[in-house]
């Protein structure tokens, strides 16, 4: 089973897409999804999203990491003709995974949360 999910962006960021992937996959059973995006300058990540401070930080790390074109520690890029989002973008997906497997059971994926045992 294939679908294709469509997610609006505007400009460089992380970007939630949780509720229109466990929409499609509500009472589908068991099995292993796989997401692939196809754009050449994106990645996927699974992250936390109960404090909106962990994507705030990520974004900031990122971009601290890969700052854009035109930032003076970025002049060694040749490719810039794109504006100064897009070879810092090509960086970041060349860092990240462009595919994620997740189990899911019961028409859920198997994300959950992280219980501490003391």
């Amino acid at each position: 089973m294939q679908t294709t999910f469509a997610i609006a962006t505007l400009g460089p960021g992380l970007y939630e897409f949780t509720h229109e992937v466990t929409g499609w996959l509500a009472g589908q059973g068991d099995g292993l999804l796989t997401l692939l995006v196809r754009h050449t300058s994106c990645s996927l990540l699974i992250q936390e999203n109960a404090d909106p401070d962990v994507r705030r930080d990520l974004d900031g790390f990122f971009s601290r990491l890969v700052p854009d074109a035109d930032d003076p520690s970025m002049g060694w890029l040749r490719h810039t003709l794109e504006g100064p989002d897009d070879m810092p973008a090509h960086i970041k997906a060349a860092l990240l995974p462009i595919s994620l497997s997740i189990p899911v059971r019961a028409g859920r994926p198997m994300l959950g949360t992280c219980v501490r045992r003391h």
